[in-house]
């Protein structure tokens, strides 16, 4: 392997905004990249707007790429997920692809191992919620840490619910309510991979996957 893509929902329709998001889900994704850059495997994410638009892109990256570059496709769950099964990666992996199979039945994803896919449960703000600490110190005095959803385990939490709760907790914060374009970059730098890893179970196997890759390449 000699390059890595990682395509990404998320980041606006601009290229100052995707870079945002980008910058951000890089830090939080620092591990990784620095394994790779001392490897000297080429790192590339790329946020690319709505789901669609990440698909797309997946799509084209995933059916020109030469074998030595690993195209990954890293989307939000939208819904529910059933839990992961210790001990058995593949069939997560395959969990995984079938749920986006169900949900987005126009996308064509023959031939895409389903290692490569993965998922944001059950949105991108179930990592940000996982780090209470670090939004309150970028909030500031007024963020309301109490209004964030307590239950372990992120992705039990409906997405819906995820956002309701980031509203109640930033309502009366300066920098205003949660929003994604203005706020998601900037809280994903900030965030501790830890943290989410320990409370998003599907970001820890994201991560060690890509980390395995990584090493073995």
């Amino acid at each position: 392997m000699k390059s890595i893509k990682i395509y990404a929902e998320g980041g606006g329709d601009t290229v100052a905004q995707q870079a945002q998001i980008r910058d951000g889900m890089e830090e939080l994704l620092k591990a990784p990249k620095e394994l790779a850059q001392a490897k000297r495997i080429k790192w590339k994410l790329i946020p690319r707007g709505g789901r669609g638009q990440t698909y797309e892109a997946f799509e084209n990256a995933f059916r020109h790429a030469d074998n030595e570059t690993l195209v990954v496709l890293l989307v939000d769950s939208e819904d529910a997920i059933a839990p992961e099964v210790n001990g058995d990666p593949d069939g997560n992996a395959r969990a995984r692809k079938d749920h986006l199979l169900r949900r987005e039945t126009s996308w064509d994803l023959k031939g895409v191992p389903p290692a490569q896919i993965h998922l944001m449960v059950q949105c991108m703000e179930a990592w940000i919620v996982a780090d209470p600490e670090a939004l309150a110190g970028f909030y500031g005095k007024d963020f309301h840490v109490k209004g964030l959803p307590v239950r372990r385990n992120l992705e039990d939490e409906p997405k819906p619910a995820v956002y309701d709760k980031l509203a109640r907790a930033t309502r009366d914060c300066q920098k205003g309510l949660y929003a994604k374009i203005k706020h998601a970059g900037k809280l994903l730098a900030l965030i501790g991979p830890a943290k989410v890893a320990d409370r998003c179970p599907r970001f820890k196997t994201f991560t060690e996957w890509l980390t395995g890759e990584i090493e073995a390449a």
